[in-house]
C-alpha cells in the first residue's frame, strides 16, 4: 500500500472517532468503542504506519485547538500518547511538536491543563531517551525485577458472582488467561530489548535479525542484555540534561554485542528491506489477576499479598509497626512516645530488676551514672496525620519515572507498588467497593500497613443485565456509570460501550482452534482504560445510623454510595400507653414521618428544617440524575474540590395528600424533592420502615424506627483523637475545634479526563 493510501485509510479511521465523539452520526452507535480499537490495531499490525498516524493526530489536535473544539482534545491526546508509547521510528521533530502542543494546553482550565502537564512531563523524557515510556510500563506491569526501576503494578479484577453471570465470568477469565499464556517473562524481556534498540537506532537497526537473535538467546544471556538496556535507558533518563547522542552510543554497543560488528555495519549501510521487514513489537497487556468477590476482607488480603514479597525485604528499621501478618485491634501502634516509669538511671533500678549487667563489662563501670533508654520516640513527622487519599489529588507524576504520591510518607519508605483495582458490575458492586474502601481506610488508622507503600487506583466497568420485560424490570442499576459517561465523553465512548460486547462474548462458544490468533477486544479495552485512565472523579461516601424497634438490638451503622431507599412496612410495633384509634377513622396509606435535615445551601450557612408529613417512601440519592444537578457528590480531578463547592443528598419523598369530596375522603400521592446536607428521619406512628442500601437486596434493614444520614468522615487515627481530646481538656483552640468540620471520606474512580466542564 502506498503512503498516500495509508494516510487516507488512517485519516478515515480518525474521522470516524471524531464523528462518534461529536454525535453527528447515530448509525455509528452500533460500533462505539470499536473505532479507537481498530485504529490502534492497524498500527500494531504494521508499525511503519505509526509516524503517519502521529502526524494525522497532531494535525487534528491543532485544528481542534484553533477552532476551540475542546470536547475532542483529551480523547485525541490519549490516542496520540498511546501510539507514541508503543511506536518506534518516531522522529525527534514529531516528539517536539507534541510536547509544544501540550505546553500550550497548560493555559486552559482543568482537566485540559492537568492531562497536558502529565503528558508534557512524559514527553520531555521520551524525546531525549526514546523508548523510556514503553520500557517502564512493561517492567512495572509485568513485575520484571530491576534495581534501577523497582516499581511494580498489578491489576486486580473483581467480580461478584452473585451479580454477574457465570458465563460472563468464565468468558473474561478465558480471555485473560489466553492472552497471558504468551506473556512469559522471557518474551517481555525480548520486547523491552527490541523496542529500546529500534527506538534509539531507527533505520540502522536490523529488526528482523535482532528478533531472530533474541529468540535464540538462552535465558541467562537474555537477562544480561535486558539489564544492560534498562541500565542504559534509566541512567540516561535520570540525568538532568540527557544527551540523545550519548544514549545512542551506549545502545549501539549493546546492539553490536548482540549481532556483531559486521551486522551493525550492514545496518548502517542499509539492508534488504523485504527480507528485514521490522516485526511488530507488541505492548503486552498488564498482569491481571481474576477474583470472585466472596469474602468481605478479600480486597485487603489481596493487597497485602501483593506487598508482602518486596516489603519484607526493604522495611526500614523504624517501621517495626508495619505488620503484614494481621492487626491486633487493642494494640496502639502510633504512639508518639512511650514514657518510662523509672528515672532512667541504672543504679536506681529495684534489686529485682530483670535486666542484669553483661558479664563482660567490668564491675566498676556499672557504679557510674549511665542513661537507660527511658523514652523511645518514633520517627513519625511531628504533624503526622492520615492522608486524605491514598494517592492524593490525581497524580501528575504517573508514568514519569516515579509513581504518583512518590514522596516518602514515612522514613525509608516510598510507594513502589501500584494496585489498580478494577470492578465489574452495577451500582450494587460499587456499593460493595465503597464498603471495602471504607474498611481499608479504618484499618490504616489503626496501623499503617498499605498506605505508605501502595498507590491505590480504582476503576469501574459497568456490566448490566440484558434488558428485561417491563413487568419484571429491575430498578436502574447503572446510574453511576451513566453519570461518569456524562462527565467524561471518552469514558462513555470507550468503557460504557463494553457492556453489550461482554455479553456477546459470553454467548459465543469457546474456540477450539488454538492455532488461530484472535484479537482480544475486551481485554484490549480494559488495558487501555487502566493505562490511560489516570484522572479520578471523587465521590462522597455517606454513613447511616439505624435504630430498630427492638430496644434490645444495638443500633447498626453502614455506608452507601449511590442510593438509600426507604419503604413503609405493613407491620406495626406495639406501644405501651397508646389508645386505640376511633373506629372508622381513615388512617390512610403510608406512615407519619418526622424529618429533620440541614438544607444544602451554596453559602454553607447551617439552616435546620423540621417537618412532619405522611409518606409511603423516600429515596435519598447521592448521584445527580442529570447534568443540571451536578451538585458536589463528584469532585474535580485536579484539586479535589467540589464542582459547585457543595455536596448534598437529593431527597425524593412520596407524600400522601388527603382530600374530601362528595364521595368521601380520598388519598393521592405527590413526589416532593429537596436537597439536604444531612437528614434524620423517624416514624411517628406505629409503622416500621425498611431500608435498602445501594439497591442491593443483601443490604436490607427491617423494623427500623429511626435513622440518621450524614457524609462519612475521614477515619481518624488514635493519635488525632488523643490530640483533639488533649486540646479540648486544656481549653486551647476551642473555637477552632468547634468550627472545624471533619474531612469527608471520598472514593476516587478513575476516568480518562475527570469532569469535563
Amino acid at each position: 500500500m502506498e503512503s498516500s493510501d495509508v494516510e487516507l485509510d488512517l485519516q478515515r479511521s480518525v474521522q470516524a472517532v471524531l464523528r462518534e465523539l461529536s454525535a453527528q452520526a447515530p448509525a455509528l452507535r452500533n460500533h462505539q468503542g470499536m473505532w479507537r480499537w481498530s485504529l490502534h490495531k492497524k498500527v500494531e499490525r504494521d508499525p511503519r504506519k505509526s509516524p503517519a498516524l502521529v502526524r494525522i493526530l497532531l494535525r487534528e489536535l491543532e485544528k481542534a485547538e484553533s477552532e476551540d473544539l475542546r470536547h475532542v482534545i483529551i480523547p485525541l491526546l490519549h490516542t496520540l500518547m498511546y501510539v507514541l508509547t508503543k511506536a518506534t521510528g518516531i522522529t525527534e521533530e514529531l516528539y517536539q511538536r507534541t510536547y509544544t502542543f501540550c505546553t500550550r494546553l497548560l493555559t486552559l482550565p482543568t482537566p485540559y491543563c492537568t492531562v497536558a502537564l502529565d503528558y508534557a512531563i512524559r514527553l520531555k523524557t521520551e524525546t531525549a531517551v526514546p523508548g523510556t515510556l514503553y520500557q517502564r510500563m512493561v517492567i512495572a506491569e509485568q513485575n520484571l525485577m530491576n534495581e534501577l526501576y523497582p516499581y511494580q503494578e498489578r491489576v486486580f479484577l473483581f467480580v461478584d458472582p452473585e451479580l454477574v453471570s457465570a458465563s460472563v465470568c468464565s468468558a473474561l477469565l478465558l480471555e485473560i488467561e489466553a492472552a497471558q499464556v504468551q506473556q512469559t517473562p522471557e518474551a517481555c524481556m525480548r520486547h523491552v530489548v527490541s523496542h529500546a534498540l529500534q527506538s534509539a537506532l531507527g533505520g540502522a537497526c536490523q529488526a528482523g535479525a535482532l528478533h531472530r537473535k533474541l529468540q535464540a538467546s538462552p535465558r541467562r544471556s537474555l537477562e544480561r542484555y535486558f539489564h544492560a538496556v534498562v541500565a542504559a535507558v534509566e541512567q540516561m533518563a535520570s540525568e538532568a540534561t540527557p544527551s540523545r547522542a550519548g544514549h545512542l552510543e551506549r545502545l549501539e554497543e549493546i546492539y553490536c554485542s548482540l549481532l556483531g560488528p559486521a551486522a551493525a555495519t550492514r545496518g548502517r549501510c542499509g539492508g534488504d528491506p523485504l527480507q528485514d521487514r521490522p516485526p511488530s513489537t507488541p505492548l503486552p497487556s498488564p498482569y491481571i489477576t481474576f477474583h470472585l468477590w466472596t469474602d468481605e476482607e478479600q480486597l485487603w488480603k489481596e493487597l497485602v499479598l501483593f506487598l508482602r514479597p518486596r516489603s519484607q525485604l526493604h522495611l526500614s528499621a523504624n517501621l517495626e509497626a508495619l505488620d503484614l501478618q494481621g492487626f491486633q485491634p487493642d494494640q496502639e501502634w502510633a504512639r508518639v512516645s512511650v514514657l518510662s516509669t523509672d528515672s532512667g538511671i541504672e543504679r536506681d533500678l529495684p534489686s529485682g530488676a530483670d535486666e542484669l549487667p553483661a558479664p563482660s563489662i567490668p564491675e566498676g563501670e556499672h557504679a557510674g551514672l549511665q542513661r537507660k533508654g527511658g523514652i523511645k520516640k518514633r520517627a513519625w513527622p511531628p504533624d503526622f496525620l492520615m492522608p486524605g487519599s491514598w494517592d492524593g489529588p490525581p497524580g501528575l507524576h504517573r508514568r514519569t519515572g516515579r509513581p504518583s504520591g512518590d514522596g516518602e510518607l514515612l522514613p525509608g519508605v516510598s510507594r513502589l507498588h501500584t494496585a489498580r483495582v478494577l470492578v465489574l458490575g452495577d451500582d450494587r458492586m460499587l456499593g460493595r467497593l465503597a464498603q471495602a474502601y471504607h474498611r481499608l481506610r479504618k484499618r490504616e488508622t489503626q496501623k499503617f500497613c498499605l498506605t505508605p507503600r501502595l498507590s491505590l487506583q480504582l476503576y469501574y466497568i459497568p456490566v448490566l443485565a440484558p434488558e428485561e420485560p417491563v413487568a419484571s424490570r429491575q430498578p436502574k442499576l447503572g446510574e453511576l456509570a451513566a453519570f461518569l459517561g456524562r462527565m467524561d465523553p471518552w469514558y462513555e465512548s470507550t468503557v460504557n460501550t463494553l457492556c453489550p460486547a461482554i455479553h456477546k462474548l459470553a454467548e459465543m462458544p469457546p474456540s477450539l482452534d488454538t492455532s488461530r490468533t484472535v484479537d482480544p477486544f475486551i481485554l484490549d479495552v480494559i488495558t487501555y482504560y487502566v493505562r490511560m485512565g489516570t484522572q479520578p472523579i471523587y465521590f462522597q461516601i455517606y454513613t447511616v445510623k439505624i435504630f430498630f424497634s427492638d430496644l434490645s438490638q444495638d443500633p447498626a451503622e453502614d455506608i452507601f454510595l449511590t442510593e438509600l431507599k426507604v419503604k413503609v412496612q405493613d407491620s406495626k410495633f406495639p406501644r405501651e400507653g397508646c389508645s386505640p384509634r376511633r373506629r372508622g377513622a381513615a388512617e390512610g396509606p403510608g406512615a407519619e414521618l418526622s424529618l429533620c435535615y440541614q438544607k444544602a445551601l451554596l453559602s454553607h450557612r447551617p439552616r435546620e428544617v423540621t417537618i412532619s408529613l405522611r409518606a409511603t417512601g423516600l429515596v435519598l440519592k447521592a448521584i445527580p440524575a442529570s447534568d443540571t444537578e451536578v451538585s458536589g457528590t463528584p469532585y474535580c480531578p485536579s484539586t479535589a474540590t467540589p464542582v459547585t463547592d457543595h455536596m448534598c443528598l437529593n431527597v425524593s419523598v412520596t407524600e400522601v395528600t388527603k382530600s374530601s369530596n362528595l364521595a368521601g375522603r380520598s388519598f393521592s400521592t405527590v413526589t416532593n424533592t429537596f436537597r439536604a446536607a444531612n437528614i434524620q428521619i423517624q416514624s411517628q406512628d406505629q409503622r416500621l420502615l425498611t431500608l435498602l442500601l445501594d439497591k442491593d437486596n443483601r443490604r436490607t434493614f427491617r423494623d427500623v424506627v429511626r435513622f440518621e444520614v450524614a457524609p462519612c468522615p475521614e477515619p481518624c487515627s488514635r493519635v488525632q483523637k488523643s490530640r483533639e481530646s488533649w486540646v479540648n481538656s486544656h481549653g486551647q483552640k476551642e473555637m477552632e475545634m468547634t468550627k472545624a468540620k471533619p474531612k469527608p471520606l471520598l472514593m476516587p474512580i478513575n476516568t480518562f479526563s475527570g469532569i469535563v466542564q
